[in-house]
């Protein structure tokens, strides 16, 4: 595929597999790096879909980029229907969460009044959008971006037509199991899972679509995990009854009262991983390589760092490879501009040591983030 055309941009790689279909990083005739959508044939083949589709776009153009990656580029009756946005590069808040842990008070406050924020935009301009999850938020250093809003609505619609109900159960909201009208107090509800999430907790418990329906609907959300300062507000967006829920701007404004400082601020941002940091083997490494993220490349005058999903490649006079299969633990340790890092492998004692020489300190710490937010996905950080 890479090098392949979808409108004007050509394919640099797979970013990701969902629902709708694939979405590739591909460049502008410019240079740009964007994100490419393509519908899947499945779709594409309704003509109902498209109108939907097309009428949705035009919608999402109108919120912008500030809450969103702004759609640049669409061909909704194209062959197959595809759109481009913006290419945002930082991390899920799903893949966030797996690399750090829990986020504390302040950090939720924070990260769920920007998330607020976002809603009254998307609410704004008649949007919901139906499959709101830790997945679907960038954390990036002006604040969490929500994606693909408005086009979950003319997915949502279409699918429920042929197969039934669309979205990620642990996030769906009673009304939307039920069959019922959905408003913007279904993306509220999703957010009070998404809260839940955020501090180390499930909302509702189980792996099984139908457990999780039926709590959704008839159980409380288990909110143990919940700081209690913010505990009632969490609550109150997980309510059964949609009318019981606050407004995105209610929100807003009852989780920026007290202020917070989520991870989305650059200027505030905590360092992923203190020093040192150790990495250890999972019981089972992921089958598929974390979306939404470059790959790391670390370089000085003598020496290249390469980590992406492939594994680890460090290059002086010769290149030494190793495929996340064989590692076993990564330990890392910095100076106030010295990179070391240690690497064992399953089964032997033998080490593979590497020192790099950053330019300057936040060169340094943006090294030693960026591998904490990528390794996670393959290695389990130790606190």
């Amino acid at each position: 595929m890479a090098g392949d055309k979808i409108g004007p941009y050509t394919v640099e790689r797979v970013l990701g597999r969902g629902g709708m279909g694939e979405v590739y990083l591909a460049q502008s005739q410019g240079g740009r790096r964007v994100a490419v959508k393509v519908v899947h044939a499945s779709l594409a083949s309704d003509p109902e879909f498209r109108r939907r589709f097309a009428a949705e776009i035009d919608a999402v153009r109108r919120v912008g980029g500030f809450h969103t990656a702004a759609i640049i580029e669409a061909d909704p009756y194209g062959d197959p229907p595809w759109f481009a946005t913006a290419y945002i590069p930082g991390p899920t808040l799903a893949q966030h969460l797996a690399a750090r842990g829990a986020m504390s008070e302040s950090e939720l406050r924070g990260m769920g009044a920007a998330t607020a924020e976002a809603l009254v935009a998307i609410h704004g301009h008649g949007i919901v959008h139906r499959d709101l999850k830790p997945s679907n938020i960038i954390l990036t250093d002006d604040g969490p971006r929500v994606m693909d809003f408005g086009i979950a609505r003319v997915l949502d619609a279409t699918r429920f037509t042929h197969t039934g109900l669309v979205g990620t159960p642990g996030f769906l909201s009673p009304e939307q199991y039920l069959g019922q009208d959905v408003t913007g107090a279904s993306d509220i509800f999703a957010l009070g899972a998404v809260l839940v999430a955020a501090a180390g907790g499930s909302a509702f418990h189980g792996k099984e679509a139908v457990a999780l329906a039926y709590q959704a609907v008839h159980k409380e959300a288990d909110l143990s995990a919940v700081p209690e300062r913010i505990r009632d507000t969490v609550r109150r967006c997980l309510a059964k009854d949609p009318a019981g829920r606050p407004s995105a701007r209610a929100l807003l404004n009852e989780l920026a009262e007290s202020g917070g400082d989520g991870p989305q601020r650059a200027g505030d941002r905590q360092k992923f991983t203190e020093t040192p940091a150790s990495f250890h083997r999972r019981d089972t490494i992921p089958a598929e390589p974390p979306t939404g993220l470059e790959p790391l490349v670390a370089a000085d005058a003598h020496r290249t760092l390469t980590v992406n999903s492939d594994g680890i490649t460090f290059r002086q006079l010769d290149e030494y490879s190793f495929a996340w299969a064989v590692i076993s633990d990564i330990e890392q340790e910095t100076g106030r501009t010295d990179w070391f890092l240690k690497i064992r492998f399953v089964g032997h004692n033998h080490v593979q040591q590497y020192f790099l020489t950053a330019p300057d300190e936040d060169t340094l710490r943006d090294w030693s983030d960026r591998l904490t937010l990528f390794v996670g996905t393959f290695l389990r950080l130790v606190p």
